[in-house]
């Protein structure tokens, strides 16, 4: 085999090989660390450990997204299943008002990429941290009880209220953006870790083009489009 074709090879291996986020390295660096120590005391602990290191890699992996640019359209924040697509009164601390907007629901299970993206172009007004409970985030009540980070985005059509939910095994919600901060969609805003919720407020009159149980890539799959109306849009599963 010739140098060549061994560098063709060596590239395309890397190129299936997604970057890990910064966030993930002590977490990584502990779990090779306690592998190590497991090996030392009982080689198939070791082992068990080593998968665990792995799996903590792919948690943190930050694979890169390519977003269509139109600022008429949302997509999605996070990677997962759309579980939930209702109205409800957004969280108060955001100031959006005190009547129930469209939401679009993602749950992250701990195999899915866990940091965030931004569904729209626009400034950044607020952001609210609020302490709570740890249940499951796939429960409606997960939105109101739990741990959660929200971020209020002006757009110019409308405020996009979007939230971050902190689930069973979610113990730190990570902001890396400020107020009054300008994002572009699909840019980089959180993570959390280990297993949460994202949820997205639309202003009214928003028609969305997802479906519940729907999967979504964060960055990529369109949400809406403030340009589009369509009632009556079904969908089908084959």
């Amino acid at each position: 085999m010739s140098t060549k074709q061994a560098m063709s090879i060596s590239n395309s291996i890397r190129a299936q090989i997604p970057p890990i986020h910064p966030e993930g390295y002590p977490f990584i660096g502990g779990f090779a660390l306690v592998s190590l120590i497991l090996f030392w005391i009982f080689t198939p602990l070791g082992w068990i450990g080593t998968l665990l290191t792995v799996w903590c890699a792919l948690f943190f992996r930050d694979p890169i997204r390519v977003t269509p640019q139109r600022e008429t359209l949302v997509v999605a924040p996070a990677d997962g299943r759309i579980s939930m697509i209702t109205r409800a009164l957004p969280p108060a601390e955001l100031g959006l008002g005190d009547r129930p907007l469209l939401r679009v629901s993602i749950f992250m299970s701990v195999f899915n990429v866990h940091v965030n993206r931004s569904p729209v172009a626009g400034r950044i007004d607020k952001i609210a941290y609020r302490p709570g409970a740890f249940i499951n985030a796939e429960l409606d009540k997960a939105s109101e009880d739990n741990e959660r980070n929200s971020l209020a985005i002006s757009t110019p059509h409308g405020k996009i209220g979007v939230v971050q939910i902190a689930g069973l095994v979610a113990r730190r919600i990570v902001s890396f953006v400020r107020e009054g901060q300008t994002i572009g969609a699909g840019e980089r805003f959180g993570l959390i870790r280990f297993g949460s919720r994202l949820d997205v407020y639309l202003p009214d009159g928003t028609e969305v083009l997802v479906s519940e149980g729907q999967t979504a890539i964060a960055g990529e799959t369109i949400l809406a489009d403030f340009d589009v109306a369509v009632p009556g849009l079904t969908f089908r599963s084959q």
